[in-house]
């Protein structure tokens, strides 16, 4: 076992609990997901040993492969948080437990086609930018795509996903998200998850009501140049 590793998950893991006392919140509700993207499948199995239970991944390929061969870990969830592609909808959905990235009626359609009887665990992506290119529905329009994503049969509405912009105060982002995640629960009362918050801002987003933390770095380390 990477002894390193340990000391980092350990680190982090201090640091969501001081951030939470500070908030006045309670620590148990906040999910620290570990993301893997680019490194070893061996990662995961060590993270396991030391107790992770949520791991996440940005691409359907990559997200596939390691689901594979990990195989079946009591307990272990996968979070599907990169840009979801309809073509890739069933690929994804068969290898993810949380789909982080819902963003337009035509993949949460395409994600519930893909169901075979079992619910998915969902939440909508939301630009925080004022560029239309960027991935995410418009804050304007979560409450409405709230209400389609609540009538597909297979998908279980949990809240909301955002990142923060990188031109602005982690904080102020993270505070519209939380309107926004207001607004949605207007539709759907039990959609209470805030993801948000990474290696560089994961305090202000616990500051601002996040329940779903997404850490690579500052628990993985670098990540491994690619071929």
């Amino acid at each position: 076992m990477d002894a390193a590793l340990a000391d980092r998950l350990a680190d982090v893991d201090a640091r969501i609990i001081d951030a939470a006392r500070a908030a006045g919140r309670d620590p148990a509700g906040i999910t620290r997901i570990v993301v893997t993207k680019f490194h070893p499948v061996s990662l995961i199995t060590d993270l396991y040993a030391l107790g992770v239970r949520d791991v996440g991944e940005n691409r359907q390929q990559e997200l596939t492969a390691k689901h594979r061969e990990v195989g079946a870990l009591d307990g272990l969830s996968w979070h599907f948080i990169g840009q979801a592609q309809t073509n890739k909808a069933r690929a994804v959905r068969a290898a993810s437990d949380v789909v982080h990235s819902v963003d337009r009626t035509r993949i949460a359609d395409a994600l519930d086609a893909a169901g075979d009887g079992d619910g998915l665990d969902v939440l909508l992506q939301v630009n925080l930018t004022d560029d239309p290119g960027r991935g995410g529905v418009a804050p304007a329009e979560a409450e409405e795509l709230a209400s389609h994503v609540r009538s597909l049969e297979t998908l279980r509405l949990r809240g909301v996903m955002a990142v923060a912009p990188l031109d602005e105060e982690p904080a102020r982002a993270f505070e519209r998200l939380r309107a926004c995640a207001e607004d949605v629960r207007r539709v759907a009362p039990d959609a209470t998850w805030i993801s948000a918050g990474m290696t560089g801002d994961f305090p202000e987003a616990i500051a601002m009501g996040a329940t779903h933390l997404r850490i690579g770095s500052a628990i993985t380390g670098p990540r491994p140049p690619r071929d």
